[in-house]
Parts: C-alpha cells; structure tokens; sequence
C-alpha cells in the first residue's frame, strides 16, 4: 500500500514539473492525427512519449559524495616505492601529517627501517631537518640544507624537501625528502685544506734552511771548498726531509678518501712480520738493537691490505728501534688465531713515553721530543698513518708506556 502511494505521488510530482512536455505532447499528437495518422498509432506514439519521459525521471540521480575519495591509493604508494627504489639516493615520502608513508631501499640501508605511518620527528631527530619540513607543508616551497650524520659513520648529506603534486587538493600532497650524500666531496675538501697546512707548516723550516745556505754559498762562502761540502750536505740531507714529508703526506691523503672501504685479502701474519724484521735488519744492526721475533705454530690469518699492513708493522718497528735502542733489544710477538683475535706487540726497553703524551701521539706533527724526532729523521706523520691504515682494517692501535721501562704497541685485529 504504501509502495502504492509512494509511486502515485513521484507520479503526480513529475506531471507537474513536466507540465510544459506533456502539453507539448498533446498537441504533437492531435497534430499527427489531424495529418491523417491512425489514431491507434498516434497514441501508441503518445505512450512511448510518456512512459519514457516518466522512467527518465524515475532514475535516481546519483548522490554526490561529501568528501572526494583520496587520490593517494595504496596502488600509488605502491609504484612510487617501485621507482625510488632504483635510485641510490635515500629516499623519505611523507605526509602532509608528517609521518613517512614510505622510504626506499638507500634510505632503509643507511637510516634503517621505518615503519609506514611512523612520525618523521621519532626517527629523524634533527631539528633543522623537521624544521625544513614543516616549513615545506605549511608554504608549498622546496627547501634544502646541510646536515651531518654521527651514526652509524660520519656523513654529510644535502637533505631536500620538496612538495608532489601527486594528489588534486593542497592536503593530498605527498613530500619527498631526499639526502644527497657529499661526504666524499667534504673529505676532500678537508684532506686539501688539511695537505696545505701541514705542508706549509712542516715544509717552512727546511726550505728556510735550503734558502740561507744557497745564499751563503753565493755569497760569502762562493769560493770556500769545505764549505761548499759541509753546505751543500746540509742541504741534501734537508730536501731528503721534505721528499719524506711530502710523501707521508700523500699517503696520509690516499689513506683518508678509501678510509671507509674495509680490505678483503686474507693475509697470514707471520710470513709479513717476518719479511719486515728482515727488511728493518740493516737499520737495528746500525743502532745496535736486536729484533727477536715469536709466531706461533699456526698461521694467523686476518683480513687485510698486504701493503698497508707492512707499512704498519714497518713503522712501528722502525720506531721502536730508533727511540727504544738504549734497551737494546725489541721484541715482536703474534699471538691469536682460530676464535681468538689476532695481536701483534712490539716491545721495546728503552725510555718509556709519559703518560700524559701517550693520549696524542697518533695526531699528525704530534712529536714527545722535537729534537729527538727530527735527529732521528722522522717525519711526525708515522703513527697517524698507523692509525689511518688500522681504522680502515677495523683494528685498534693499544699502547701501554711507564717511563724508564719501555713502550708496547699492540695491534688488536
């Protein structure tokens, strides 16, 4: 009954908003059969008229939605972590609430992971960062800065936030936060700046010598035979001194910008330790010292760079010879393998190093005794290029010294 009703009434609405077509109707069909059309036909032609304007309006129009369904689909999150993960740059896509929807595979290798849906201030915890970013949702505008990374390594990265028109309305937008990693570019800028330092600052005293005996000997001493001996001895024993200087510093250099990449080479230690005592033989022989070497039976292999390594054990030798060599004797020890780390200590008997020295002796120019160390002909660099070369093996340089009992360096793989 009440179906009933319902449909007399949408009826009765509809003849009345139609009025004018109906009527229209009407006089088509009186026209059609005042023409001499049958009146059955016309009036079949009447009812078609009228039943098709009646269902037309009988269709509901289909409601339209309060609020626009949201461009931003799973589908589309989908493909965008589809082509950021090709990229070797991290990525971050977060939303205009400021949670990541998703980060790409750099991003996840260098930060971690990131749960989607989680706030971008729980995992990026800098301030200029989360700054930028909310600068970015509240103006539309692309921003980027400079920012340092601490952990897990120490890295300098160009972060930028830019807006992704991704969505048809402002609160549909997606922002990529991206990081460009300088690091290396920073590495080298400070390796540059660093080189000029330490070249000028070293290289001055030699060069200011050279330049008073060539004086000198165009000068005063021009035709004084044993001066031009004693002079030009000086001064061949000076730019040996600054050929050594420069070329620790380039190794300094080369040590530094592969400082990150660990070597792979399987290496047994007790062949190369043997090696290095032989090549540093002539030299304790010279300052009457004595190099007692003890391996164990079984090879101790670490994963290492051959070359690099040798220098390691030279220096470290070496040193312990010539500023040890009032003890007479220095003891080289391996020790390790199998579960156990491998270790190398060099012992010497000499006058020990103070305690208070022991803390910076691996900085570059660092030197216990001025004098000493240039008699000796060193350079100051050969512990920072100790330290350098077993930061890049994942090693750990130990030093034990009590003054007037002797210095041990200990190399912990």
């Amino acid at each position: 009954m009440e179906d009933t009703k319902t449909i007399w009434k949408r009826l009765r609405e509809t003849a009345r908003s139609e009025k004018w077509i109906i009527g229209l109707s009407v006089v088509v069909t009186g026209g059609l059969i005042l023409s001499g059309i049958h009146t059955a036909a016309a009036l079949l032609f009447w009812l078609v008229w009228m039943a098709a304007l009646f269902n037309r309006s009988a269709d509901p129009k289909p409601p339209v939605p309060d609020v626009v369904p949201s461009v931003v689909e799973d589908t589309d999150l989908d493909m965008l972590a589809t082509v950021f993960n090709a990229l070797d740059t991290p990525i971050l896509v977060v939303a205009p609430d400021e949670t990541v929807l998703l980060q790409n595979q750099a991003a996840e290798k260098a930060f971690g992971t990131i749960p989607p849906n989680t706030d971008l201030s729980a995992r990026v915890r800098s301030p200029g960062i989360l700054d930028m970013v909310r600068e970015t949702i509240a103006t539309g505008k692309v921003n980027q800065i400079e920012h340092s990374e601490r952990f897990p390594s120490d890295a300098v990265y160009i972060v930028r936030v830019a807006p992704a028109e991704i969505g048809q309305r402002a609160d549909e937008r997606l922002y990529v936060l991206s990081y460009r990693d300088i690091s290396q570019a920073r590495r080298i800028d400070r390796m540059r700046s660093d080189f000029v330092a330490n070249a000028s600052h070293e290289l001055r005293t030699p060069l200011a010598s050279l330049r008073g005996f060539i004086e000198t000997l165009q000068g005063p001493a021009r035709n004084d035979q044993k001066a031009h001996e004693k002079f030009l001895g000086i001064m061949h024993e000076q730019a040996t001194r600054m050929s050594r200087l420069v070329d620790d510093l380039l190794s300094l250099s080369r040590l530094e910008l592969k400082s990150h990449i660990a070597p792979d080479e399987a290496i047994n230690l007790a062949p190369l330790l043997g090696h290095v005592r032989d090549a540093l033989a002539p030299l304790a022989e010279d300052v009457g010292v004595e190099i007692s070497l003890i391996v164990p039976d079984d090879p101790v292999i670490v994963q290492g760079d051959r070359d690099e390594l040798t220098e390691v054990f030279e220096n470290l030798i070496e040193n312990a010879c010539k500023y040890g060599q009032e003890g007479k004797k220095v003891e080289v020890t391996l020790s390790g393998g199998g579960d156990a780390p491998a270790e190398v200590s060099v012992r010497d008997h000499g006058p020990g190093i103070p305690a208070e020295h022991v803390p910076r002796i691996t900085e570059r120019f660092y030197r216990v005794n001025v004098e000493a160390s240039r008699s000796k002909k060193g350079t100051g660099l050969g512990l920072a290029i100790v330290k350098h070369i077993l930061t890049r093996h994942r090693a750990r340089l130990l030093v034990q010294s009590e003054v007037g009992k002797g210095t041990v360096f200990t190399v912990r793989f």
